[in-house]
């Protein structure tokens, strides 16, 4: 299952995790999501938003 921003789309990526003797192995890196209730076309819903989105102010708590 995959979790995304509300707003911006941001998603989980994918990447190498690359050790002290150069092994390689693979890695997940998650974003910060936060259900929160927001006010979206004058309605209030629960929705994951990442923590960039809410610092920003591009969305508005209700």
């Amino acid at each position: 299952m995959l979790i995304k921003c509300a707003i911006c789309g941001k998603h989980a990526t994918s990447g190498n995790k690359i050790s002290h003797s150069h092994k390689v192995s693979k890695q997940r890196f998650h974003v910060n999501l936060q259900k929160i209730r927001i006010k979206l076309n004058g309605q209030t819903a629960k929705k994951y938003v990442c923590t960039q989105c809410i610092r920003s102010q591009t969305v508005q708590k209700a």
